[in-house]
């Protein structure tokens, strides 16, 4: 596959009996997730790396195709220079190659004090991490990364070395309040957004609106550009949140419906081979 849809977790006990059965059991979560998503974030490895046990345990419940994009741990990215932590991240990956052909990319979230004044300290870091085979993807949280030259040069240093760069889009949940005229509250930054892709393949995490008509003009930009990537021939995960999380399947599921009626290059979502789903979503 070259297009794999999901959310950030699979754990979410509010799914049952929408996109879980009525019924089902945390046990049984995972199992049923990979039946009806084809990718996941591995937000979990971010607070807490899973030992052997719990990776094989795992990937016993995977489907065929399923694959787990783990996020590098915070004690690794988030104490200030990366370059002390070449050593943890190496040992991180060891441990995540119990995935097997589970495993997709793994993604690093700078956080928003890692700035453009250590793109030096960034590339002896990737410069390390090239050497595993394995495919990383940064996601930049400092506004300065956003702006020239800083933005050119990150990009620049990712292409050079065949590394991806995480689109992080939030900009439908911060584009209006929720159904309460309250504002949503969305853990994500408010940053700009800048569509490059910088390796074969793009990780995309769209932080969507409760509401889908908010949601459908974002999610028709996206359905174009990730229709022309997929022409091209780049592998493209894309990734659903939602401040408001029982929305989160609903709003992928939606965007698989608009990337199918463009005619993209997707495979079918494992999702709508269980249930029956309609070939047109209303918006209100």
């Amino acid at each position: 596959m070259t297009f794999l849809i999901g959310c950030a977790v699979w754990a979410y006990k509010d799914w049952v009996g929408e996109l879980y059965p009525q019924g089902s059991k945390a046990a049984e979560f995972l199992t049923l997730y990979s039946q009806r998503f084809s990718t996941v974030e591995g937000n979990t490895t971010f607070y807490s790396v899973p030992n052997q046990e719990t990776v094989r345990r795992w990937v016993s419940k995977m489907q065929p195709g399923f694959e787990f994009c783990p996020k590098l741990p915070r004690q690794l990215t988030h104490n200030g220079l990366l370059q002390p932590s070449i050593t943890g991240a190496l040992e991180f990956l060891e441990q995540m190659q119990g995935f097997g052909k589970h495993l997709g990319p793994i993604f690093a979230q700078l956080p928003p004090s890692y700035q453009p004044a250590y793109l030096e300290d960034l590339a002896i870091f990737l410069s390390a991490w090239t050497q595993s085979g394995v495919p990383l993807a940064i996601e930049a949280r400092h506004p300065d990364w956003f702006k020239e030259p800083h933005a050119s040069q990150l990009n620049a240093l990712l292409q050079q070395m065949g590394i991806g760069r995480v689109l992080l889009d939030t900009r439908p949940a911060y584009s209006q309040p929720g159904s309460d005229g309250k504002p949503l509250e969305v853990r994500k930054p408010k940053l700009p957004l800048q569509p490059v892709v910088t390796a074969s393949f793009s990780l995309v995490r769209l932080i969507s609106h409760p509401r889908q008509e908010i949601n459908q003009s974002f999610m028709q930009e996206w359905a174009s550009l990730v229709d022309n990537w997929l022409r091209l021939g780049k592998r493209v995960y894309f990734f659903v949140h939602c401040p408001i999380e029982k929305y989160s399947p609903g709003n992928a599921r939606y965007f698989q419906q608009l990337l199918e009626e463009r005619s993209a290059i997707v495979p079918p979502l494992p999702w709508n081979k269980i249930e029956n789903f309609p070939t047109q979503l209303s918006l209100f």
